[in-house]
């Protein structure tokens, strides 16, 4: 037997078992969301360390690259929702010990995922200036934005692909192998930060070009990493192109099913993000690098959530296909309780220690001071944002994405962006009601997702 067949034959142990006490659901949890959650938290200090490497250029740097941020993840949502779909109907057949239905859902996402994104590069690429200036750039962000934005969009073919094989692997149960090879790419692109923005050894000093030089070597990087994860034979998901490719209707529709309503929550999330970074980039180009670097920042709290989100949604795909809704939800619960603890620490962190932190990006003061209040505003709902990114994960596992959606609409367009536009725009009160907004935005979509967990009715989709 092989390394892989042992390995898988470890990790779907837990399911032939009827009951699971708290312990060993944890031991489930933990053991997924470890690599997961250690991914995360490279992959958010290495973010960091980027745009504080990027900081030193000055505000106009800084604003640069997060005008740029927001509309690379809005052409990036579709990708998104179909790597949800592919995660879900890949964990439904491993639960189901369906591999080759497995591999074929993997080799049909992978190749649409690919022809989408080299479209998505093409139109991102040849717009640039037209975007950049939709989102508020000034004159002094301009100089730098366009040129990495258009970098970076070329660099999005890679990206994808990454992202489609990284979601497929983790359907399957198997978080250490991405964890391993986004640590590996985050480095890559680090290092390549620190030559090429500051011109270290015989490299030149390209500034913020230099930045987007690194994240497109970085991704390139990624993408073949990634693929060697399913093109390798014996692996636990095997993509093979010996076979000529017939479009697979459906799986298309299984797929689109689980994938539709995240790609819709996904268009209408980053559509009210834009909309939101539109509302501060008016406060100017000072006020925006202070949202920037707080954003930034406020990172390593994501991690929390995304770590454990993505432990949920294996684990409660898994149990679902293996017909084991209650063990499903003691996962689910397990995943969301551990979150909790860990959100409580970086809670702390934000809120006693988000000046000092602010500190390593930038010595204007007026950044650090407006940075520092929004850092304790978002610390106060951090049991919230946990709760809404675990919470929504075990639902997307379960194929249940339509709630997700429903909290994205009314967190983000009824309370996030309403909101910003009055606190900002109608009653002046600048980033700190912006940052408010967020935090009512966080505390709504919770409180819904929980409302839906509790409903059990998500035990019921049918994939």
């Amino acid at each position: 037997m092989s390394e892989p067949q042992k390995k898988d034959r470890f990790d779907q142990a837990f399911l032939r078992k009827d009951y699971l006490t708290k312990q060993e659901a944890n031991k489930e949890v933990i053991k997924l969301a470890a690599p997961a959650l250690a991914e995360q938290i490279m992959m958010s200090l290495i973010g960091m360390a980027d745009m504080i490497m990027v900081s030193r250029i000055g505000p106009a740097a800084i604003a640069a690259v997060g005008l740029s941020n927001q509309p690379m993840m809005f052409a990036m949502a579709i990708f998104m929702a179909l790597n949800v779909g592919t995660t879900a109907v890949v964990a439904r057949h491993v639960g189901a010990n369906e591999s080759d239905a497995a591999n074929e859902t993997a080799r049909q996402s992978l190749i649409l995922v690919g022809l989408l994104g080299v479209i998505m590069a093409a139109i991102m690429f040849f717009s640039a200036q037209w975007i950049l200036l939709f989102m508020g750039a000034e004159p002094d962000t301009m100089a730098h934005a366009v040129t990495y934005f258009r970098i970076v969009s070329v660099s999005m073919i890679f990206n994808t692909i990454q992202m489609s094989v990284n979601s497929m692997v983790r359907g399957a149960g198997d978080t250490k192998s991405p964890m391993s090879n986004n640590m590996t790419v985050n480095v890559i692109n680090l290092v390549g930060n620190f030559l090429l923005i500051n011109g270290i050894w015989f490299f030149p000093k390209l500034g913020v070009t230099g930045a987007a030089l690194a994240t497109a070597f970085s991704r390139l990087v990624g993408s073949i990493l990634a693929l060697s994860l399913v093109l390798i034979p014996g692996k636990r998901i095997t993509v093979s192109f010996k076979e000529r490719f017939h479009f697979n209707w459906d799986i298309a529709a299984r797929v689109a099913k689980i994938g539709f309503p995240a790609a819709i929550e996904q268009f209408i999330m980053r559509g009210g993000m834009i909309i939101f970074t539109r509302t501060i980039s008016g406060l100017g180009t000072v006020t925006y690098a202070a949202h920037q670097v707080a954003l930034n920042i406020t990172s390593l709290s994501f991690t929390t959530g995304m770590g454990f989100a993505m432990s949920a949604t294996s684990l409660v795909g898994r149990s679902l296909g293996a017909k084991k809704p209650d063990m499903a939800e003691m996962l689910a619960n397990s995943a969301h309780k551990l979150a909790m603890m860990v959100s409580g620490a970086v809670a702390v962190i934000l809120f006693f220690f988000g000046r000092q932190v602010a500190l390593l990006y930038s010595n204007d003061l007026a950044v650090i001071t407006q940075a520092a209040i929004a850092l304790k505003i978002i610390a106060l709902v951090q049991p919230s944002q946990s709760t809404q990114f675990v919470l929504a994960g075990a639902l997307r596992g379960a194929g249940d994405t339509k709630w997700p959606l429903y909290s994205t609409i009314i967190g983000v367009w009824g309370f996030r962006v309403l909101l910003s536009y009055l606190f900002v725009q109608v009653l002046g009160y600048g980033l700190v009601g912006a940052w408010v907004a967020m935090a009512v935005d966080q505390f709504a979509r919770s409180s819904i997702i929980l409302y839906r967990f509790r409903s059990n009715k998500w035990k019921h989709v049918r994939v």
